[in-house]
């Protein structure tokens, strides 16, 4: 945790009283968003971001496996997070894997609509190549490499700005099969298949302090909340999934107003990620 004096303490919850936050932001404004992808050329799919002093990477490994029995109809697609211990003092031995597997957790159930898979950014049946035989086993991997608060939306960024970097190598099925024979496939070295990103959602976390609620707080501000809500929300305005954390309880009403804050700050971040991933694409085809 930040180590804070009284005074300290006292400045960051009368600034945000006054809708004047330490850094000069108000409420609810983000800090400035910086986008890199391809930064990884082993991963099919790759990107950094940076919010303020928070710097994360996301990437994308795709490999052929087999529809799970349940769902023959669906790829698979998993989540995980890794916190450098450099990153902060708190990610050192067992804190860094709690809030590794936390953070892992929340964004499944934030962008992939938790176990039901209901209201996922990506849709797991176009992963299928052949129903209940061949299909697309998505890796995402997170990193954390510097950590000053809101890791949640820095990493939900990351993601969203990989899997629009993401090229997918085309499947062509050389013959039919019967019974539970696998087909023989012949994977592509030319033609990619592109991900459409458009219904990903963003994370927006609203951290309560006092009696209002920031978003993007920084390490010092987490340190003062008394509870977080994070919602994640797609171009639509459609909430795809939401995650709370801290001990204080919320009344209903709160939430309600919280989803109501989050959909119209979605609005922005959005239009921001957009703009900065088209540029990070554009000065990646450049070069």
């Amino acid at each position: 945790m930040v180590g804070l004096s009284a005074g300290e303490k006292h400045f960051i919850q009368g600034g945000i009283a006054q809708d004047l936050r330490s850094d000069g932001r108000k409420r609810l404004t983000y800090r400035s968003i910086y986008v890199e992808t391809g930064v990884i050329p082993q991963a099919h799919g790759s990107a950094r971001v940076r919010l303020g002093a928070t710097d994360v990477i996301a990437s994308v490994k795709a490999e052929l496996g087999r529809p799970s029995g349940l769902q023959p109809d669906k790829g698979k697609i998993a989540i995980f997070v890794d916190c450098s211990p450099t990153a902060a003092p708190m990610f050192e031995g067992r804190g860094g894997e709690e809030l590794s597997t936390e953070l892992s957790v929340a964004l499944q159930r934030c962008l992939l609509g938790g176990k039901s898979g209901a209201g996922a950014g990506i849709d797991p049946a176009s992963l299928v190549v052949v129903e209940g035989k061949v299909c697309w086993d998505l890796y995402i991997d997170g990193l954390v490499i510097s950590s000053d608060g809101n890791l949640l939306d820095a990493l939900a960024a990351a993601i969203k700005a990989a899997l629009s970097n993401t090229g997918i190598p085309k499947v062509d099925v050389a013959a039919e099969t019967t019974g539970d024979e696998q087909p023989e496939v012949n994977i592509s070295d030319e033609e990619f298949l592109q991900f459409d990103t458009s219904g990903i959602p963003v994370i927006v976390t609203l951290t309560k302090v006092g009696r209002h609620y920031i978003v993007d707080a920084t390490s010092e501000e987490e340190s003062q909340m008394s509870s977080a809500v994070s919602i994640s929300i797609n171009r639509k305005g459609h909430i795809c999934g939401l995650t709370k954390r801290g001990g204080a309880g919320l009344d209903p009403s709160i939430i309600l107003d919280m989803i109501s804050v989050a959909k119209h700050v979605s609005e922005q971040l959005l239009n921001k990620l957009d703009s900065e991933i088209a540029a990070a694409e554009a000065s990646d085809e450049e070069s």
